[in-house]
């Protein structure tokens, strides 16, 4: 007569929550990380020393997070020309030492680096912003259909998921989409950059978007164009506000 019973539960599934906490506390010991900038040894990705050496703060524009080096709120170019998006929430500048953050992420697929890097994005966002003006949506910036099975993962979302996670907030992997390959945008100018990305994006179900607040997620914003591009497509769809998180932003 065959067994009909239910599978049992893996040995680890059958213990406690409390066990199961105090076993990977004990792994963390036995078996420590080591700091991604100094290479100290320890528990966490990054170290408290290097946590609060790049974590500090910079008066930036509030809607492009450029530094500014003046008490105005804006930078001239966003006064002159709006963007798409109101707000902007960046960790730093890309620059070394931070930059091997996300080097580590993107191109060695250290994903405990989004994790890190998705909680101090968090912490800024319940600094900065009160309930009522944070999204209520998280969109990655999309790769496209070649890049992320040549990268294998898109580092944009693996911040986002995490962020949404500590935010309480939705998020979704593929209500943006990138609808075709661009060229490489270094080397080209921002009037370039912005025509390079004309009709790259698309959404599929623009309804589920329309009238949401929409936090745009990406690793680093160069340019901002690629943001712009998504975030100007977002709003003609109907969203009530985006917000750009990023995790490092390069200086001009």
């Amino acid at each position: 007569m065959p067994d009909t019973a239910a599978p049992r539960a893996a040995p680890l599934a059958r213990l406690g929550a409390a066990a199961r906490g105090w076993l990977r506390a004990v792994a963390g010991r036995a078996f420590p990380d080591s700091c991604r900038l100094c290479g100290m040894l320890g528990t966490e990705t990054v170290c408290t020393l290097c946590q609060d050496s790049i974590l500090q703060p910079v008066h930036r524009c509030l809607q492009c997070a450029l530094p500014l080096t003046t008490a105005t709120l804006c930078c001239g170019a966003c006064l002159r020309d709006a963007p798409p998006y109101a707000r902007t929430i960046t960790l730093g500048d890309y620059a070394l030492p931070q930059a091997a953050l996300v080097t580590a992420l993107k191109y060695r697929a250290e994903l405990p680096v989004a994790r890190w890097l998705a909680q101090q994005l968090a912490n800024a966002v319940q600094r900065e912003l009160v309930p009522a003006e944070r999204p209520s949506l998280l969109l990655p910036v999309p790769l496209s259909r070649r890049r992320l099975q040549a990268r294998g993962f898109n580092q944009a979302w693996e911040i986002t998921r995490h962020l949404a996670r500590t935010l309480g907030c939705a998020a979704s992997p593929v209500a943006l989409q990138r609808r075709r390959d661009t060229t490489p945008q270094p080397g080209l100018s921002v009037r370039a950059r912005r025509a390079n990305l004309r009709n790259a994006f698309t959404l599929p179900a623009p309804e589920a978007i329309r009238g949401r607040h929409v936090g745009l997620v990406d690793d680093v914003m160069t340019s901002g164009a690629t943001l712009h591009a998504a975030a100007r497509l977002l709003m003609r769809h109907g969203a009530a506000r985006v917000t750009l998180l990023v995790a490092l932003r390069t200086p001009r």
